[in-house]
């Protein structure tokens, strides 16, 4: 697999959208990465040309950015990127950088945040049962936050 994967931070230029494709949901939604240089000579700092990014987060991913992510909000996102040019309704080629997205978190290096565990599904007859400490009794490891089920 030729993917090319990117690791970039930014701002999020507007708020979390979610949509449904079949029964998975999706989440997008834009960051602006602006890089920062120092120039030893003189001693300041400049900014170079903004890059919006649109991301795409799906399922249980898309889910918590949703719920966890606000516009201005500083993130880190890690993913696979396309571009897709186009010629919009100004008869202009405009091309898009577009990440589908494999994690996304906070900025620390701006502010603090607190991390709350995802809850697993309900459990049903086939899965197994916990323990008295939330972990499974067949001595598998907990949930990551991430899985949201057994799978049989």
């Amino acid at each position: 697999m030729n993917e090319s994967m990117v690791t970039f931070q930014g701002y999020l230029g507007g708020e979390v959208r979610t949509r449904q494709a079949g029964e998975a949901t999706v989440a997008w939604f834009r960051v602006a990465s602006t890089p920062r240089r120092f120039h030893r000579g003189s001693g300041e700092w400049s900014d170079g040309p903004t890059q919006w990014y649109t991301v795409n987060a799906w399922r249980a991913l898309g889910e918590h950015c949703a719920a966890s992510l606000t516009s201005g909000d500083p993130v880190v996102v890690h993913g696979r990127l396309t571009q897709s040019t186009w010629v919009n309704g100004d008869g202009v080629e405009v091309t898009s950088l577009e990440v589908d997205a494999v994690f996304v978190g906070h900025d620390l290096n701006r502010g603090r945040t607190r991390f709350e565990k995802a809850t697993r599904a309900a459990a049903t007859s086939a899965q197994p049962a916990e323990a008295a400490d939330g972990r499974p009794a067949d001595g598998a490891p907990a949930s990551d936050g991430l899985v949201t089920g057994w799978v049989a």
